[in-house]
């Protein structure tokens, strides 16, 4: 007697978001270079054609991940957001630890959104999501005065800083064995930044 074959999973019509859901667990366990749409496929139990027929093909589906990248990093930083002191220093400081904190939990989704735009095909979606992660920084910088004549020197400074400090822990920096620097305190490094004046 034989017994049953294994029943794949029913994504009931949502196939989409599953296979953006291999996409990721697959980039967190194993990293970029495991991604692919037949990998995808197998995780989320369907065809191998199905990704494809869904995206159009492997740079349709990063980019999708990508984007989904993009909503969690902003999820990230507004939950930082949330939990600290409403006052503008606080706040910005937040932001840039949950920056910092979404590096460092999704090594490979960090590379795959900010390091691979050959491999991507941005669409409206894709845009929007990074817009919006984008608007979180530039909205807790609002209140700071601009630090040159270009009105948006102070979350383009920001944004230089806590981005290459991302890119540092991604390149092991501020593992434990490298003695020569620690992870730095946003307290500390931030320079002062007067906050506008009231209208």
């Amino acid at each position: 007697m034989t017994s049953d074959p294994p029943r794949k999973p029913h994504h009931h019509g949502n196939l989409r978001a599953a296979l953006i859901q291999s996409g990721l667990e697959i980039l967190a366990e194993s990293g970029l270079s495991k991604l692919t749409l037949r990998a995808c496929a197998a995780r989320a139990g369907v065809s191998h054609s199905a990704p494809a027929h869904h995206f159009g093909g492997l740079p349709g589906l990063l980019t999708a991940i990508a984007g989904r990248g993009f909503e969690i990093f902003a999820d990230t930083m507004n939950a930082a957001r949330r939990d600290a002191d409403p006052a503008p220093r606080a706040q910005l400081i937040a932001i840039c630890r949950g920056y910092m904190d979404f590096a460092e939990a999704h090594p490979a989704l960090f590379t795959l959104m900010f390091n691979t735009p050959a491999r991507l095909a941005p669409d409206d979606a894709f845009v929007a999501a990074a817009d919006a992660a984008y608007d979180v920084l530039a909205d807790t910088c609002a209140p700071f005065e601009p630090v040159t004549d270009d009105p948006r020197s102070t979350e383009m400074m920001v944004w230089a800083l806590v981005h290459g400090l991302a890119s540092l822990l991604q390149g092991g920096r501020f593992k434990p064995e490298n003695d020569r620097m620690d992870m730095p305190d946003f307290e500390a490094i931030l320079p002062p930044l007067p906050l506008r004046a009231d209208p």
